[in-house]
């Protein structure tokens, strides 16, 4: 039998609950070989796992004080992990939180995290998140409001590729058929054009021809109740039109399981549904368990 490449883990901002989480997950890990952790000095002696250093030796760990060079060394950490995957050194990447104003600060030129690997590895992203209960695709993330609303009817190829990437994920998941809700733009989902056409002219005449691929695809659906739905077990996975939308119900119920997924990349790539909560970060209160489940994903979904 082949010997299956490792999982590469940049570690994120060093100042974040990251290093603290990493440690506790790294005692519970039986083989170290099947990670590569990329991250400061002091984070690979503590975690005891294999990998590079990437950040200065005095870098401080979890001290909730965000610098520039923090910053720095946690974009390191995701070139070198990147890079790792297209060596054809690892399979698949699960990333710590990052801070994106100190990003910012250090020239990092792109919005977040998703759009970085997009750059490096080729493909069209689509932000997914995979919890215990809750399965959610976004057509739009970081965008402002009006900006996602305008590029949601002005780019039809959005919702396209996020009713497939659900359905996809949905499948690759263990659901042969799956049920796809799509929450409407408007209050009610328009309630037929009286508060709002665009589910009339531009969304539900799009999902019926979606539906020809996607027999389990819904008409757009209130977005106040969809999710309820979807808890009480209708549907298997919800799309989204904006970052909000998706993301204020599902970090509501599933804070510490959710995991980001980045879908339509090269490889995969996940990351705990959680930031780098500088507020908590080295007092011994941070969840490792929405990073446990980005690996176990990153590691289903990347297997053969």
């Amino acid at each position: 039998m082949p010997t299956i490449k490792p999982i590469a883990i940049a570690a994120g901002d060093p100042s974040g609950v990251g290093p603290e989480i990493l440690v506790r997950w790294a005692r519970g890990i039986d083989d170290k070989q099947r990670f590569r952790l990329y991250g400061p000095p002091a984070l690979l002696r503590e975690t005891s796992l294999p990998g590079w250093a990437c950040g200065g030796e005095a870098l401080p760990l979890s001290d909730g004080k965000p610098t520039v060079e923090g910053a720095r060394a946690a974009w390191a950490a995701m070139e070198a992990a990147a890079v790792a995957c297209l060596a054809g050194e690892a399979r698949a990447v699960v990333t710590g939180p990052v801070c994106k104003a100190t990003l910012s600060e250090a020239g990092f030129g792109f919005p977040g995290q998703t759009e970085f690997f997009a750059a490096k590895w080729g493909g069209e992203p689509t932000m997914g998140f995979v919890g215990e209960t809750l399965r959610v695709v976004l057509a739009t993330w970081h965008l402002p409001l009006r900006a996602a609303v305008e590029a949601i009817i002005a780019r039809p190829e959005l919702l396209e590729r996020a009713v497939e990437r659900a359905g996809a994920l949905a499948k690759r998941l263990g659901t042969p058929e799956p049920r796809i809700a799509v929450c409407g733009l408007n209050p009610h989902a328009g309630e037929g054009g009286l508060m709002g056409r665009e589910e009339v002219d531009h969304l539900d005449p799009a999902l019926d021809r979606l539906r020809r691929i996607w027999p389990g695809l819904s008409r757009c659906l209130p977005g106040d109740t969809v999710f309820h739905r979807a808890l009480r077990g209708e549907f298997d996975a919800v799309v989204a039109l904006y970052h909000d939308q998706g993301l204020a119900p599902l970090k509501t119920v599933e804070f510490h399981t959710a995991v980001n997924v980045s879908l339509g990349l090269t490889f995969v790539r996940t990351s705990p549904d959680h930031g780098t909560a500088f507020d908590i970060a080295g007092r011994g209160l941070a969840d490792p368990g929405s990073f446990t489940r980005a690996t176990d994903l990153a590691d289903r979904l990347s297997r053969p």
